[in-house]
């Protein structure tokens, strides 16, 4: 099996040592090169060349960004209308090995959160051929009636609170500034109330549905969970699977109580989120945001810039991963 090994050097837990270890394993087991990103949208340049030279399995160690970097250099822009890719030739499988602060994607999947647990899991699971068909999301930017800036999606995406917070997490990150779950939290409360006295602007409509106004930010989600606090996960949308359609979770309030209790039930493993202000569903097809005035748009935690309409499309069975044959439980 021929394979690539594509590191991100700057990812939040990796190490020269521990990529090292990472690639003598992987090389014991496949045919391996390995290549190391040196700039914003290499991952996707790479894993075009990947798919471009034929290679069987494309692994990538680093956080969730460069997964969703990597991915959309293997499966090429949709065409608008029937979101099916376009790329020339088989796809390589895919497989990842974590390498940063919160790796959604890998744990989502059921792959070890330790990056030696992760390749010696990995070992095995290819060893045993077990793979898992996947769907994804998809998401395009409508402008003046024409579709463009069309991006794949792993997990999550949204409009409003959550792409500031990634902004904030971003400019910090340039400045030096070390990511964690707890800067995430910090960073989300101080932007919530710095926004909870903003007017709405976003407006949300779920497969051709009635339109819902009024909404202050959206999440579009691909899987349960999209995030985790520590080891805790965040489960907006409870049915939402990779095989299943996207979820939604809108919210037309900011008043400190209601939100108090809604991120209560988020963190509650037993219960979805309920509250009269909460726009959700857990098997959507195609979801348009609309924004009064320019917003912003975060993909998978990396912050796309503002946008004042985005249509979301789920792509069933999208990529092949290798992974546990069986959709974990939340951990």
């Amino acid at each position: 099996m021929r394979a690539i090994l594509i590191v991100n050097p700057n990812a939040t837990s990796t190490t020269a040592a521990g990529r090292d270890l990472v690639a003598h394993a992987l090389a014991s087991r496949v045919t391996l090169q390995v290549a190391q990103t040196t700039h914003r949208g290499h991952a996707t340049e790479l894993g075009r060349e990947a798919r471009q030279a034929g290679l069987d399995l494309v692994i990538v160690h680093g956080g969730d960004g460069t997964v969703n970097e990597v991915v959309n250099g293997l499966l090429g822009t949709p065409a608008p209308t029937s979101m099916q890719s376009v790329t020339v030739g088989p796809v390589p499988l895919l497989a990842v090995v974590p390498g940063g602060s919160a790796n959604v994607f890998a744990r989502s999947l059921g792959i070890e959160r330790d990056p030696v647990a992760a390749t010696n899991q990995l070992i095995d699971l290819i060893g045993a051929e077990h793979r898992r068909r996947i769907g994804l999301g998809y998401c395009v930017r409508v402008a003046e009636g024409r579709s463009e800036d069309r991006r794949w999606f792993l997990f999550n995406a949204g409009m409003g609170l959550d792409a500031d917070v990634c902004a904030a997490i971003d400019k910090g990150r340039h400045s030096g500034d070390p990511v964690s779950p707890s800067r995430y939290v910090r960073t989300a409360i101080a932007t919530f109330f710095r926004r909870k006295r903003a007017d709405p602007r976003l407006s949300v409509t779920v497969d051709g549905g009635p339109e819902h106004d009024g909404v202050h930010y959206a999440f579009v989600t691909n899987t349960d969970p999209w995030t985790y606090l520590n080891d805790r996960p965040v489960r907006t949308n409870p049915d939402t699977r990779f095989e299943s359609g996207l979820g939604v979770f809108a919210m037309r309030t900011t008043a400190v109580f209601p939100s108090l209790r809604v991120v209560a039930q988020l963190l509650s493993p037993s219960r979805a989120p309920a509250s009269s202000a909460l726009i959700r569903t857990d098997d959507a097809d195609c979801v348009v945001v609309r924004a009064s005035e320019p917003i912003g748009l975060q993909v998978d935690g990396d912050y796309l810039g503002e946008r004042t309409e985005v249509r979301f499309v789920s792509a069933p069975d999208a990529l092949d991963v290798v992974a546990p044959p069986t959709a974990p439980a939340a951990r």
